[in-house]
């Protein structure tokens, strides 16, 4: 009788061990498709802060045109005696 009870014990401990090693494999292959597509995140962030570094030179570019323009207009103005200064 308790080589019977030693025998199912046995055999539950097995069972257990093959799903246990079922869970690796499926945790495993899910947490490497989790580290992918967080690198595929990273890479699109990366690519939004180069797109956000190109918008901030054009805006710079477009004051510094702007301020030129201003300048021009001033001088304009004043040899047009159109502003005092």
């Amino acid at each position: 009788m308790t080589d019977n009870i030693e025998h199912l014990v046995l055999e539950q401990f097995r069972a257990l061990r093959n799903q246990i090693a079922a869970m690796q494999t499926e945790i495993h292959s899910e947490f490497s498709d989790v580290k992918h597509r967080i690198s595929r995140v990273e890479t699109a962030i990366a690519g939004v802060r180069r797109d956000e570094a190109g918008t901030a030179e054009d805006i710079a570019r477009q004051q510094v045109s702007i301020d030129q323009l201003n300048e021009r207009i001033v001088r304009i103005e004043r040899r047009l005696e159109l502003r005092d200064g």
